[in-house]
């Protein structure tokens, strides 16, 4: 086998909890593992990289993966880390996210060789009566054994319905139909996960035997101890529609560099000497982010693709001086929107660019960019007015040739201070 799986977890920093004798068990040979994704929105996002990473890391130690999309499980709600009843999807709505996330989760795993596969719980869930289910697996499983798992203990005052109550058996029932059925002898997840988990273990001890093992990872935290995948403006999402490669690549090059440090560990396939040579010469220069550019151009080129990698370092080269005007006329409507969030900005009538308009009066009165005309003036005397990243001189006439996509004005005073215009009507 080409890498001790439990090793590369350790270094990584992603091991938190194993059972006794896993090490023995994946010793011996290729194992199949699985880990369960949740269907209860039409997008991974990226707090999901962390499962999702850890099927990868799997796969390149010579083991093959089993991705668990939960059709099922997805109609019952996980009470873990919940405090209260989740709002429960119908049949429709869960599979369209399914097949939207077997799309994501194809990014990173190789479903095409190895026996990796994809598989969705309901197709073995919608076959099976409540009365064979309670009769067959519920008689193996104590209350008392369910009552100590802290997913329910932490719900007993809040209150839990007899719906969440049985998740974990239903996901432990998961664990018996693929340990019969595929040969799976692992299943993976976060430490929130474990009891979960280990309910399927001792569901296949009691329903037959056979060695079952559970590996759970830790939870991801920032340095500063808040939450991992949120950002100002919420989640941020594996789907381009939800959150777009710029800020999907923003996402990562934003972060500190006490937490790239450990993401590049946990997010990239790097080895442990190309992870250490790139944390070491970071440190050498850290104002430079080499370390964040790296993880970023990484994730974004795995999940989206080069062509929006480039577009994504492209738009962010803009906002910091770094492009050209020839790489604003490449911008999508959305990129626009994207990398300009945040700037001040004005609509103007396209007739007022149509005739042509001195570009003192754009910055000024026109738009309210600059206070006054003579600032205006002022500022274009000192050399310090661009349109479309290009200097602009005193005399300077603004017209509808200037718009960039049709639409699309930028000025900047200064390096840093920026202003974008749109032509309306």
């Amino acid at each position: 086998m080409a890498t001790d799986f439990l090793h590369e977890l350790r270094w990584r920093g992603l091991l938190h909890e194993a059972t006794p004798g896993v090490g023995d068990l994946l010793a011996a040979g290729p194992v199949i593992g699985y880990i369960g994704f949740d269907p209860t929105a039409d997008s991974l996002h990226v707090g999901n990289l962390v499962p999702i990473m850890m099927l990868v890391h799997f796969q390149r130690c010579g083991h093959i993966p089993v991705a668990l999309v939960g059709g099922a499980t997805g109609m019952v709600g996980d009470p873990s880390g919940k405090k209260a009843e989740r709002q429960l999807l119908d049949e429709d709505t869960l599979r369209h996210n399914t097949a939207c996330i077997r799309a994501q989760l194809a990014r990173f795993i190789d479903f095409d060789r190895g026996g990796a596969q994809l598989v969705n719980n309901y197709d073995w869930f919608k076959d099976i009566g409540f009365l064979a289910f309670i009769r067959d697996v519920g008689k193996h499983i104590t209350v008392n054994y369910m009552m100590a798992k802290d997913s329910v203990k932490n719900r007993l005052e809040t209150g839990i319905s007899f719906t969440e109550f049985s998740y974990q058996l239903v996901q432990g029932y998961d664990f018996v139909h693929l340990h019969r059925t595929l040969g799976v002898r692992l299943q993976m997840g976060g430490s929130d996960q474990w009891g979960n988990i280990t309910t399927g273990t001792e569901l296949i001890r009691r329903m037959g035997g056979g060695e079952a093992h559970a590996i759970t990872n830790v939870l991801i935290t920032k340095a500063d101890g808040s939450k991992f995948g949120k950002s100002e403006g919420g989640n941020v999402w594996l789907d381009a529609r939800r959150t777009s490669p710029y800020r999907f690549y923003q996402f990562w090059l934003n972060t500190s560099d006490a937490d790239a440090e450990r993401y590049v560990r946990i997010f990239t396939t790097w080895t442990q000497a190309e992870v250490e040579a790139r944390v070491a010469e970071h440190a050498k220069a850290p104002h430079l982010r080499q370390l964040q550019k790296a993880l970023a151009e990484d994730l974004t080129r795995r999940l989206h693709g080069d062509k929006e990698l480039d577009s994504a370092a492209q738009a962010t080269a803009l906002i910091f001086g770094q492009a050209g005007p020839e790489a604003l006329a490449t911008l999508t409507d959305q990129q626009w929107a994207d990398v300009f969030e945040g700037v001040p900005q004005a609509e103007v009538p396209r007739a007022w660019l149509n005739d042509g308009l001195p570009i003192a009066d754009l910055l000024s009165d026109r738009t309210g960019f600059l206070p006054s005309k003579g600032e205006a003036r002022r500022a274009l005397r000192e050399g310090s007015i661009a349109v479309n990243k290009v200097k602009a001189a005193e005399d300077r006439t603004v017209n509808a040739h200037d718009l960039l996509g049709g639409r699309y004005l930028l000025l900047q005073r200064g390096k840093k201070n920026y202003f974008l215009v749109k032509a309306v009507g």
